[in-house]
């Protein structure tokens, strides 16, 4: 009779198989994260911007809002690295939004992915002023 009888060799659960994050899930959790960030109106360029807005309104499954939109990333065994491109509220602390959005990022993805986030390159590409129309809103011709 065997002494180890119903004894599982080979360690710890956790160690046993590969976990693979893919780059859109990255994507996801970054662009969620800086979202969050008060001060943040949008991300992504004026662009893609209004081509995202566009593709909103497109029924099926390429339409729907775009969490990804302004966001790239490079994902490793370990390690990523993030690209955010943002708009920002008028009157706000660029540099004080940058760091917010830097640690939120960071935050979520070490936590939710298991990465260590070696950097977040940060590009304000525009700032939404008080009276500009909101993403997405159709202007009217005629008051």
């Amino acid at each position: 009779m065997a002494e180890n009888a119903g004894v599982r060799q080979g360690g710890a659960p956790g160690s046993r198989g590969r976990t693979t994050v893919a780059d859109v899930v990255v994507e996801k959790i970054a662009g969620i994260a800086a979202r969050d960030v008060r001060g943040v109106y949008a991300l992504g360029s004026g662009f893609a911007r209004s081509m995202g807005s566009m593709r909103e309104r497109m029924p099926g499954p390429g339409g729907g809002k775009s969490v990804t939109r302004g966001v790239s990333v490079e994902v490793g065994e370990l390690q990523a690295a993030i690209d955010l491109e943002i708009v920002v509220d008028y009157g706000v602390s660029i540099t004080d939004v940058a760091g917010a959005v830097r640690e939120s990022v960071i935050s979520a993805v070490e936590r939710m992915a298991g990465r260590d986030v070696v950097e977040v390159n940060i590009m304000v590409s525009d700032v939404k002023l008080p009276d500009e129309e909101g993403e997405g809103e159709e202007r009217q011709r005629v008051e």
